[in-house]
């Protein structure tokens, strides 16, 4: 019997989040545990007169791929994706892991030449395509959110399908007052942050690109930023979850990086190129159905009450300049009971402890927006 939430969920991508026409062309990258998906996807694609292409992965055989391969492997590996981003005008990318720590025993110095050779097509796909990114429920992911399969399965629906349409109103005057603002600063436990904004382009999201969804996102200027953050959320990166990263900057650049584990780890994530130690996106988190983190980032980054501030590699559409092969989002809920917290716009208390208090503002928070 077919899953009425997940044909619902079909329709928001080919729909809401690619907004495909007749005859163009989609390529879902997907595995094969995500099979209910696919194939509602490619009911939905030919209801719609488009035309779908599946490309089917295995994180084991990915990870075998990755761990053997070569420099003129990987050189034509890369002008294959080339060619196929060109020969499609969307793509689709369901995450489906078995086991999100399957890459933990790949060398990190072959985890920095896969990304760095892969990195011409992977940018190409992200500034010339219409994309999005999901998850799709698996035990694993289900252990990492502290739910049985079948509740997680069913708090991901209901996250994926939220009204995108009344999130994307919602979201017009934080844009608004973000592309009017110079200096940010962020105040909680551990964390006093100052940078600027001013004239870094501001993206709200409401679906487009990631599902879930609800965040709103610039970049600060790159050598601007200057004081000390604290994370209170797992940070997973490849495989490794990291706790209680706490960076210290200045004049940009991460001069400080401490975590409570993994700390030789730590160092050489920010040691991977220049980039890595500058921050190419900050935003601010506002899914009213998502509270908790889950070390899952696509779901974390997007939590009530929360921001996120990425060293790393800054997107085309709001470019601070920032150039990386990394692109680490980490999350910092504010809420009162996880400590609490303020953002200032120029001074003006915009939000305390999670909760807009700008009138203009309000219609995005948790009660307004659920």
């Amino acid at each position: 019997m077919k899953d009425e939430r997940i044909i619902t969920l079909a329709k928001t991508l080919i729909h809401h989040s690619l907004n495909l026409k007749e005859k163009e062309r989609v390529l879902i990258s997907a595995s094969l545990s995500s099979k209910p998906l696919i194939q509602a996807l490619i009911d939905e694609a030919y209801a719609s007169g488009c035309y779908p292409y599946v490309d089917l992965s295995d994180q084991e055989i990915t990870k075998q791929l990755i761990m053997g391969y070569q420099e003129e492997q990987l050189a034509t590996e890369e002008g294959w994706r080339h060619r196929i981003y060109h020969d499609v005008d969307a793509f689709i990318k369901i995450v489906a892991n078995e086991n999100d720590a399957e890459l933990t025993d790949v060398p990190a110095e072959q985890m920095r030449r896969v990304g760095k050779a892969l990195k011409k097509s992977n940018d190409y796909l992200i500034s010339n395509l219409r994309w999005v990114l999901l998850n799709y429920p698996t035990p694993s992911l289900a252990q990492k959110a502290g739910m049985s399969t079948s509740k997680f399965t069913d708090y991901l629906l209901e996250v994926c399908n939220v009204d995108y349409e009344k999130m994307a109103k919602a979201q017009e005057p934080l844009k608004e007052l973000l592309e009017k603002t110079d200096r940010v600063r962020i105040v909680s436990p551990g964390t006093d942050l100052t940078f600027s904004i001013k004239n870094i382009p501001v993206v709200p999201c409401a679906g487009e690109n990631n599902i879930p969804d609800g965040e709103v996102f610039t970049a600060p200027v790159k050598d601007s930023v200057n004081g000390t953050i604290t994370y209170n959320t797992p940070s997973p990166y490849q495989g490794i979850t990291f706790n209680h990263v706490s960076l210290t900057f200045k004049d940009g650049k991460i001069i400080k990086a401490t975590a409570d584990n993994n700390n030789e780890r730590l160092q050489e994530i920010f040691n991977t190129d220049e980039g890595a130690r500058y921050v190419g996106e900050f935003a601010i988190g506002i899914n009213p159905l998502i509270r908790e983190p889950m070390g899952d980032i696509l779901f974390d980054e997007k939590i009530c009450g929360s921001i996120h501030f990425t060293p790393g590699q800054a997107y085309e559409d709001a470019d601070n300049a920032n150039r990386s092969s990394i692109h680490w989002d980490m999350v910092l809920i504010q809420r009162p009971e996880y400590g609490g917290g303020e953002i200032y716009f120029d001074d003006q208390l915009i939000r305390k402890d999670g909760q807009f208090i700008f009138e203009e503002l309000k219609g995005l928070n948790p009660d307004q927006l659920h």
